[in-house]
């Protein structure tokens, strides 16, 4: 499927970008905030920004948002269960 999402063509320049580098751009950080909020998994989300799982762990920080984001008791759990 295709999504259009219009935009000033005066936005790639204030963030000095070519469109298609704004394009990715737009597109990495749609699927950053979808893994952040367990909307989708790590291989779909790298899917949608166009890229295989592991480069798109490695830019998780890049947008602030930690590759492995458990709390307390999931990680015992999972230390537990090691």
């Amino acid at each position: 499927m295709l999504m259009q999402i219009p935009y000033s063509n005066y936005l790639p320049d204030v963030l000095h970008q070519t469109p298609v580098e704004f394009e990715q751009q737009a597109k990495m950080a749609m699927a950053v905030k979808l893994y952040e909020m367990k909307k989708l998994s790590s291989g779909m989300a790298a899917e949608l920004a166009g890229m295989d799982r592991i480069s798109f762990l490695l830019r998780l920080p890049d947008y602030g948002v930690p590759v492995i984001d458990l709390d307390e008791d999931e990680l015992r759990s999972d230390i537990d269960h090691a």
